[in-house]
């Protein structure tokens, strides 16, 4: 299930001593939404040695740590309908999946009228509705029913436990229909992913939404391969955990000739206790001051060996958020640590730029516009790509203030533009919308200097 996780932005406002500068007072209107064309995932560059490893572990394990005891999957050709009262984007991003599914991942699925039976079906409710049943989580996938009354009615029903299940036919995923266009997006990705292949969540990959960390919000290159991978002929439903792992690096080695591997890369079991510490810092219903001592335990777990690069960076990116609202000199601090860890790394720029997204709001906060516009434009085209509108609507709002600190006033009125026209499909609602924009006007020192 996708997980809410903070804004980036709620807490920079705490920097700028109450001083805040409306919205309304330069923009009075919001501009026509702007939505992502056609994307180009890049091709994932990892070896299948450890895509297999990781493709078991994804396929075989649950987050909570319980075995599947059998490989699952549709066989035969997928349907997907959508019931009940659905967002309009809705129509246009999941239309665009389905065609990138058939596409990168050879995977005959297509949609289906409401009024008839379908393998997946797509049920928008309200947000209050799931977090009544799963406080933590953004939208989820049920095996087994097709409908939210289905559901509950059956909620503890052993057959709609992915533990139970030996062969796909039913899935019903379950998000919020008044959320942004953006959330209800990303919640369709992710969520059709899982009701078509691995279920797990590995907080070690780099490329794939697979991941709690949300940093990638729309299906990668990786996760075409994953979901490619997991409906190729050899691989039938009912297979062992040792029959699929005989198979798959074959699998991926037709598929993927240019991470060709001899073998499949030695386990790697996350350490148990660093990830209890890191669900603890990324769970809203914990209090901030235990979110925030869970994220500086992690830290100190990640230190200790079997705790992947990427798991430590992300503890410290944990920390720098939890820490912005009453310690930002530990939040800078813990964002230049994940900063350093992440550009190190060959595959992890887009969590390159939501760390470049915090260090150019300290720089604006800091009187150092230009160092705050080049990280801007150094990271857009990445978070482009990786079509996070709201990302991009938040770096945007940066520079467009950046620039008339600069006295470039029309050219930051542009990208005052532009970064709002992002954040209608990013953030969704006006009042949030105006909300974002005047916490970054709030740590400019434009607000400083004029009192507003």
């Amino acid at each position: 299930m996708r997980f809410i996780l903070v804004s980036l932005m709620f807490a920079l406002a705490a920097c700028s001593d109450g001083q805040t500068t409306r919205l309304a007072d330069t923009q009075a209107t919001l501009p026509p939404m702007k939505t992502f064309a056609r994307g180009a995932p890049a091709p994932t560059q990892l070896a299948n040695s450890e895509i297999a490893r990781d493709y078991l572990d994804l396929v075989f394990s649950l987050e909570n740590g319980a075995e599947v005891p059998v490989y699952s999957r549709f066989e035969g050709p997928i349907s997907v309908r959508v019931i009940g009262n659905a967002p309009a984007n809705l129509t246009s991003d999941l239309s665009r999946l389905l065609t990138r599914l058939r596409r990168e991942a050879r995977i005959e699925i297509s949609r289906v009228p409401a009024d008839r039976a379908a393998n997946i079906t797509i049920e928008p409710v309200t947000r209050a509705q799931i977090q009544r049943v799963a406080p933590s989580a953004a939208c989820f996938v049920r095996p087994n029913v097709s409908s939210w009354a289905e559901y509950r009615s059956r909620r503890n029903d052993p057959e709609t436990f992915w533990t139970r299940l030996a062969k796909r036919e039913r899935m019903a995923i379950f998000l919020p229909r008044d959320v942004s266009p953006q959330e209800i997006r990303d919640c369709l990705h992710e969520e059709i992913a899982q009701a078509l292949g691995p279920v797990n969540d590995l907080y070690r990959l780099t490329q794939s939404i697979f991941n709690d960390d949300n940093f990638h919000t729309v299906l990668t290159g990786y996760d075409m391969l994953i979901l490619r991978a997991h409906y190729e002929g050899t691989l039938k439903s009912g297979m062992s955990r040792n029959e699929v792992s005989a198979r798959i690096l074959g699998v991926l080695n037709r598929l993927n000739p240019r991470g060709r591997s001899a073998s499949i890369a030695p386990p790697r079991a996350q350490p148990a206790e660093w990830r209890r510490n890191i669900d603890a810092a990324a769970t809203p219903g914990n209090s901030r001051n235990k979110r925030r001592n869970a994220a500086e335990r992690a830290v100190e777990l990640s230190r200790q060996p079997g705790v992947t690069v990427n798991e430590r960076a992300f503890s410290y990116f944990m920390l720098g958020r939890l820490s912005l609202a009453e310690r930002p000199d530990q939040a800078l601090s813990a964002f230049l640590n994940a900063g350093r860890l992440y550009e190190n790394a060959p595959d992890t720029q887009v969590q390159s730029a939501h760390v470049a997204m915090q260090l150019a709001a300290f720089q604006l906060s800091a009187d150092r516009p230009r160092i705050a516009i080049a990280l801007v434009d150094q990271y857009q085209p990445i978070v482009e790509q990786a079509e996070h509108a709201a990302l991009l609507s938040l770096l945007l709002m940066v520079k467009a203030e950046a620039l008339q600190l600069l006295g470039r006033s029309e050219e930051g009125r542009n990208v005052q533009r532009d970064a709002l026209a992002w954040a209608r499909y990013g953030f969704g609602a006006e009042t949030e919308i105006r909300d974002r924009a005047e916490e970054i006007l709030a740590i400019s020192p434009r607000s400083r200097r004029s009192g507003a």
